[in-house]
């Protein structure tokens, strides 16, 4: 199997979310990573919008590699069509390793895991684990809520216009996501191997 020209790791709901756009957007990505030879990095579920997403880059010719705690894969219900499906012991590998395989990140809209999965990936950039890109898709406002609370932050003096620097948050999928495979300069080195 070729390689792929690039590896972006989504992270988003594993429920489907109340609004249809949402999958619809989700199954865009999929099939724009697919469709440019790229490779998808995702949590290895089935259900929701990250059983979307793995479903278009697939259908789109693209690579799916899934990371699932062995916890989960009954919840979450693991994807066995997966190009490559890992099955690890921790939340903390899970996410270590879909860190490695990547090399941008995006966020969909989701719930908490996502919240934390998108959080985490941001302050590994802030603390020079990383310089991947990073994104955040405000889809139809679903994140303007927490883009408030972040503002609160930055007036509160705990954070500063720096670290929003180090993430992209934009409206559409299609731009966004072209933007963060550009900025990947892909194959640059990270310590991600040292958290």
């Amino acid at each position: 199997m070729p390689a792929p020209a690039f590896s972006v790791c989504v992270y988003c709901g594993s429920r489907p979310g109340a609004d249809p756009a949402f999958a619809e957007v989700a199954d865009q990505v999929g099939r724009w990573i697919g469709a440019h030879g790229g490779q998808l990095v995702y949590g290895g579920g089935r259900s929701g919008l990250m059983g979307v997403v793995a479903d278009a880059t697939l259908a789109a010719g693209g690579q799916v590699v899934g990371v699932i705690p062995r916890a989960l894969v009954e919840r979450e219900h693991a994807h066995r069509g997966c190009t490559e499906l890992l099955i690890v012991d921790t939340m903390h590998e899970r996410k270590r390793l879909m860190a490695e395989r990547a090399d941008a990140f995006l966020a969909l809209p989701g719930g908490i895991g996502t919240f934390e999965e998108f959080f985490e990936a941001w302050t590994w950039r802030q603390l020079g684990y990383h310089d991947k890109p990073i994104g955040l898709l405000n889809q139809n406002g679903y994140y303007d809520a927490l883009l408030r609370f972040v503002e609160g932050s930055m007036a509160g003096g705990f954070m500063d216009g720096s670290q929003m620097r180090l993430i992209e948050v934009a409206a559409a999928w299609e731009p966004l996501l072209r933007n963060l495979v550009s900025a990947s300069g892909v194959g640059q080195p990270d310590l991600l191997h040292a958290i």
